[in-house]
């Protein structure tokens, strides 16, 4: 389909495919696997695209097995589902809190195998379970995201209803 067409098309209303995008735009894989990667001491290669051990970072990073673990607590959070829905302040805090407490109790009972060797490290990843948590459920606070996609699907419904009568009188002659 041309670009020109989509927006003309009769099955889709301008603006759906817009809707579309930004739902999948709210898809946190990328960050979370860029978390896990960063938890690991590693950065992609902007030419090759590989992720390297970056040895200046090494010292500080955790296990594969705890950044997996680690970022799998925070794509319970950080997800579609959790930014389209409605939440309050108080529970947006509370669970964020509850997220990051969980993540660290699992890195204290399993400091061996998440190759946790300071309490440093045990703050750096709290600090991002929590921000990560946080922002992606503040998302969701006042129903921000479904209250903008919603609107944008009005406004688009409103554009195709004005191009359709388009050309008609006040009188319909």
């Amino acid at each position: 389909m041309q670009e020109e067409d989509r927006y003309n098309s009769p099955e889709m209303p301008f603006g759906a495919s817009e809707k579309a995008s930004i739902i999948e735009k709210i898809n946190p894989d990328e960050i979370v696997e860029l978390i896990r990667m960063r938890l690991m001491g590693k950065m992609r290669d902007s030419q090759t695209g590989e992720w390297n051990t970056i040895d200046a970072l090494k010292n500080n990073a955790i296990s594969e097995l705890g950044a997996w673990e680690i970022t799998n607590l925070i794509l319970s959070i950080s997800n579609a589902n959790t930014s389209l829905s409605k939440l309050k302040d108080m529970e947006i805090r509370k669970r964020a809190y509850s997220v990051m407490t969980k993540a660290v109790g699992m890195m204290v009972a399993n400091f061996r195998e998440y190759h946790i060797t300071n309490t440093a490290q045990l703050g750096y990843v709290a600090e991002i379970v929590f921000s990560i948590t946080f922002i992606t459920l503040k998302m969701a606070d006042a129903e921000g995201i479904r209250k903008m996609i919603t609107s944008m699907y009005s406004e688009s419904k409103n554009f195709v209803e004005q191009s359709e009568q388009k050309g008609r009188s006040l009188f319909r002659k």
